[in-house]
């Protein structure tokens, strides 16, 4: 069976040699140290492993690490999408604006505050809403938001 995954990392170029001493290890007699690579730090979940980082820390060969991740700055939207479902908020490096960004709203509910709302959901109801996406914007607001052709196809995104 096939899997496609996104997780976000934090990666430190290391050959698979410096990985084994960091760790404490002494290389196989069958493994090249020189291997060029990453240590690769899960944060979003597992056991740490290693003292001093707060995740799970293995080593990921340079060929396979560069076919599975991107940096988190020129992604294209997509990627944003992902790191929006996984509570980041994100931003196109092309905003005139300072300061702003997209986050995602979670579905839930609020109570009914109008008389349109009150009449249809009850006095004392609750208006359930769907998960949305959100801008923060320049003067301090916040709008719901959705992308335009243009952000959809842009690949400057960032974390922020």
């Amino acid at each position: 069976m096939r899997h496609i995954g996104t997780k976000i990392v934090i990666a430190l170029a290391m050959t698979r040699a410096a990985y084994n001493e960091y760790r404490g290890w002494s290389l196989p007699a069958n493994e090249d140290g020189n291997d060029d690579g990453y240590l690769v730090e899960y944060t979003d979940g597992g056991k740490p492993n290693v003292a001093g980082h707060a995740g799970y820390v293995s080593w990921s060969p340079k060929e396979q690490f560069d076919a599975a991740y991107r940096e988190t700055n020129g992604m294209p939207f997509g990627l944003a999408v992902e790191a929006l479902k996984k509570g980041a908020r994100v931003a196109r490096a092309g905003w005139n604006g300072k300061g702003m960004f997209v986050y995602l709203v979670p579905a839930a509910s609020y109570p009914a505050a109008t008389q349109v709302a009150k009449d249809h959901f009850g006095a004392d109801g609750m208006v359930p809403y769907n998960a949305y996406m959100a801008i923060k914007n320049v003067d301090g607001t916040v709008s719901t938001w959705a992308p335009s052709g243009s952000e959809a196809l842009a690949d400057d995104w960032a974390m922020v």
